[in-house]
């Protein structure tokens, strides 16, 4: 199936989570926040989140500044 990510298009087997995604691009959770179709997934669900064939998936990393 095929997911964009960051306005990248990326493939995804079928039934990946959003876990299983992140996994396999090698980011770490700390400090970012994932959004679905518009929709901000909390992290204690990444691991059962399915994702589907033409989702849109936006990744933010948290940075400070002062």
């Amino acid at each position: 199936m095929r997911v964009r990510v960051n306005g990248e298009e990326r493939e995804a087997q079928n039934g990946s989570t959003l876990k299983a995604l992140l996994d396999g691009l090698n980011i770490r959770p700390e400090s970012i926040a994932v959004e679905v179709n518009r929709e901000i997934v909390p992290k204690r669900t990444w691991e059962n989140a399915v994702l589907k064939d033409g989702d849109v998936i936006e990744i933010v990393r948290m940075t400070g500044g002062g």
